[in-house]
């Protein structure tokens, strides 16, 4: 640790900072509620998927008042097709934790927001040093891959007392951003560019990076997960699902992932048992493609024209397709409602 220079490594990391940055839309801010939306909807999800999202959250919601006031469900669609629903419901709890107990304005204090839903010690590090000037590491997994290189280890005690130490700086925010866009562009997990790095010179592991082999591929598990479009009238079924769990609290068509004995009709059928009406016989209007965290999905959609208008169980409701922008939903569920809109706009 001793011979890693900590002056020269700011030096060269604020310079390339400089020159190389993105043109981002939260770098333009100094907003600490716009770099507290920006920092969660980042976390485990790529930048240009977060852009559109980003622009729409805040233009609905431009401060933490609004979050705080805003229904649970507007915020959720809000956030649909984004996924890792988690942090818009964390957001959601912290606004209003805010609003209460601290003037509506983001506690300073690294304890106070860590106290906060959803803001783990990454994103307080990051909200402090980048919106308020203060001197604290924010280490996620850009940075973490980039010291463990550069100090040839994997141990996390070296990697936070290297971050912190480099914190020390009048521009810990740009510090910090400098790591983060460094592991995001060009210290990447594969296929690391050690030429237009920086820190070449300082790497430790520049040789064993350039000679090493390709990291084996993210484990994804094939499923298949029928949904079934039931119309009465133009009007289209959904369900909420559970408080927690996958895709907790959106609404979505029946359906769901099903066991790979089981066929996607016999699983609808099981899935519209409350509805008390049996027999129908479906048209396969299609089939989908998804991913959703560690699953591809292979998606049939049946539509089922359903013979009478009936009392619903809690959870469930008949909406207009053209209603749906009002409800959380996943990205699955609007793909497969834009399939069932073109289909009754096509002849015959």
């Amino acid at each position: 640790m001793a011979e890693v220079n900590l002056s020269l490594l700011r030096r060269r990391l604020l310079n390339w900072y400089r020159k190389n940055q993105r043109d981002l839309p939260w770098r333009r801010s100094r907003d600490p509620y716009a770099i507290w939306i920006s920092e969660t909807m980042l976390q485990q999800t790529q930048v240009k998927t977060v852009l559109p999202y980003y622009a729409r959250f805040l233009d609905a919601l431009p401060t933490v008042q609004a979050l705080a006031g805003a229904p649970l469900p507007r915020v959720l669609r809000l956030w649909s097709g984004l996924g890792y629903y988690r942090r818009a419901e964390n957001l959601h709890k912290a606004a209003r934790q805010i609003v209460a107990h601290h003037g509506g304005n983001l506690p300073r204090e690294y304890q106070l927001l860590r106290a906060l839903p959803g803001i783990g010690d990454y994103t307080a590090g990051a909200l402090l040093s980048i919106a308020f000037d203060e001197k604290y590491p924010a280490v996620d997994g850009n940075v973490r891959r980039v010291f463990n290189r550069i100090l040839n280890t994997t141990t996390e005690a070296a990697v936070r007392e290297t971050a912190g130490k480099l914190a020390q700086t009048s521009q810990p925010g740009n510090l910090n951003q400098a790591l983060m866009e460094l592991g995001a562009t060009v210290c990447t997990p594969k296929e690391p560019r050690c030429g237009d790095c920086p820190l070449t010179l300082d790497c430790r592991s520049r040789n064993r990076l350039r000679q090493s082999a390709p990291r084996p591929r993210a484990y994804f598990r094939n499923v298949t997960w029928p949904l079934a479009i039931v119309d009465y009238h133009g009007k289209i079924l959904l369900r909420r699902r559970q408080a927690d769990g996958l895709l907790a609290r959106l609404w979505e068509l029946p359906g769901g992932e099903i066991a790979a004995t089981a066929t996607p009709e016999a699983a609808i059928r099981k899935e519209l048992r409350p509805l008390a009406v049996t027999r129908l016989r479906p048209q396969r209007l299609g089939e989908l493609r998804h991913s959703i965290t560690d699953r591809r999905i292979h998606a049939p959609v049946l539509l089922y024209r359903w013979p009478l208008k009936q009392s619903l169980p809690p959870g469930w409701r008949w909406i207009v397709p053209t209603q749906l922008h009002r409800y959380p939903t996943s990205s699955m569920t609007d793909k497969a409602i834009k399939l069932f809109i073109e289909h009754e706009k096509s002849p015959g």
